[in-house]
């Protein structure tokens, strides 16, 4: 019997048996050494549905042996199978694409849905609302001056908006979400503050990654893993609140508000929250991730039925449809 080879078959729509040959993204990619003493490349592929774990037995190279290839579109070939309850691709040939290649972009780069302008013009509406004017002030410099990065680049390497566009949709989420906290509890919260922190909290992930061409995140930079978004953003924000000369009580605020909006040390935070508006950031940005992953892992998982443990959440979920 014939075997069908599949093209271009989205990774969302592949089964256990399929054949398939088409471009993809190489989202991750190590040479390893099987029990046997052999070498073979482990990996996993995307495409704007998802991704799936591949492995290359017999493998020496030269396609992803070096992190420069990590983000590159690759033409592969091979099969599907299942292996632990998940599927992964055993594949036969791996090449990266070359300037005759036909690829289609909009088929591999999962993007935020949203208006990226529209979104972009609410957030800067949002700003000019602000009380108090040094905040705004504040707020409008470094908007405009990350803009375009914000604009595209995902909020994370993987788990939650790790797609174009991701870091936008994330914040101005979080932005609508601060608007009405803000508002209800305005005996404790300072709104002007705890929106700039909002806004400000992850901008510095434009310096923490890595991107490819197509403007996925392929790796930590070397500032992002020695310093973390948290430190280079709370430093951007000391210098920009000295420029446009900040009283220093309010730049000293902001920079908490990004040190410490990871929440406890162990989740990441330079310092614990020690003001109300930072704890209230905390919470909004885990409600924001936690609602993402969940919206980004039910439609996988049967109604009625539950989810392998999913490592960001460390739990399986439930689709009570």
């Amino acid at each position: 019997m014939a075997i069908t080879m599949l093209y271009y078959k989205y990774i969302e729509d592949m089964f256990a048996g399929n054949e398939i040959e088409g471009f993809y993204l190489l989202k991750d990619a190590m040479l390893k050494t099987s029990s046997n003493g052999k070498p073979f490349l482990a990996g996993s592929i995307s495409d704007k549905t998802g991704s799936i774990d591949f492995k290359v037995w017999d493998y020496t190279g030269p396609v992803g042996t070096s992190g420069s290839d990590i983000g590159s579109v690759v033409k592969v070939r091979g099969s599907i199978s299942e292996f632990k309850g998940s599927l992964q691709m055993i594949i036969t040939n791996i090449r990266l694409s070359g300037p005759g290649d036909s690829v289609d972009i909009s088929r591999l780069v999962p993007t935020a849905p949203i208006d990226s302008e529209r979104t972009l013009s609410e957030i800067a509406g949002m700003i000019d609302s602000l009380e108090d004017d040094d905040y705004r002030k504040l707020a409008q410099t470094m908007f405009e001056r990350h803009r375009d990065a914000f604009a595209k680049i995902p909020a994370a390497k993987s788990f939650h908006h790790s797609f174009v566009s991701g870091l936008l949709m994330h914040t101005a989420d979080m932005l609508r979400a601060a608007d009405f906290l803000a508002r209800l509890y305005d005996e404790v919260i300072d709104r002007s503050l705890l929106m700039t922190g909002v806004l400000l909290h992850d901008l510095a992930k434009e310096s923490e990654f890595t991107f490819s061409e197509l403007g996925v995140v392929t790796d930590y930079s070397v500032k992002g893993q020695l310093l973390g978004h948290l430190v280079m953003g709370a430093e951007e924000v000391a210098e920009t609140a000295k420029e446009l000369g900040i009283p220093e009580t309010k730049s000293v605020l902001l920079q908490h508000l990004i040190l410490s909006h990871h929440g406890e040390p162990e989740f990441g935070a330079a310092v614990r929250p020690l003001c109300a508006e930072v704890e209230m950031l905390s919470y909004i940005d885990v409600i924001d991730s936690r609602m993402e992953i969940y919206a980004e892992n039910l439609p996988d998982v049967p109604v009625g039925g539950f989810s392998q443990r999913i490592p960001p959440l460390d739990k399986k979920i439930h689709n009570h449809g």
